[in-house]
């Protein structure tokens, strides 16, 4: 499975980017516009975006489809569920970039991850020092 990452500009804690995401979600879909479709377009649907705050992967939205707005521009439609993840250290960039599914930080949750229980500025945190 492939898969993109993208920095969450703007956005300093996943809670914030949740209620951006929500914000402009309808029927269970949310959507980013970026300038120019990914090249592996095809192969990403069905894969997720993960994004990246202060230089961590942090959380998911499952890719849908892409669509072309009014402008030409691409509309990557996305599941309005976010889904938090193992805290990964990722340099920022512009724009995006693959990543294979074996590269992919797990999901936190379910019940034999102790990780979901605590808060998230402590998994954060813990995630920072290496230490998770």
């Amino acid at each position: 499975m492939l898969h993109l990452t993208k920095v969450a500009v703007g956005c300093s804690d996943a809670d914030l980017l949740r209620a951006r995401l929500t914000g402009r979600a309808e029927g269970g879909e949310t959507y980013i516009t970026t300038r120019y479709r990914p090249t592996r377009h095809a192969e990403l649907i069905g894969g997720s975006l993960y994004w990246i705050i202060k230089h961590q992967l942090v959380a998911r939205s499952r890719i849908l489809r892409f669509e072309e707005d009014e402008r030409g521009h691409c509309l990557i439609r996305l599941e309005a569920a976010l889904v938090s993840v193992r805290v990964r250290p990722k340099r920022a960039h512009q724009g995006w970039r693959y990543l294979t599914g074996a590269d992919a930080p797990t999901d936190l949750g379910g019940d034999t991850d102790d990780l979901a229980t605590l808060p998230t500025g402590l998994v954060r945190e813990l995630a920072s020092l290496y230490l998770i």
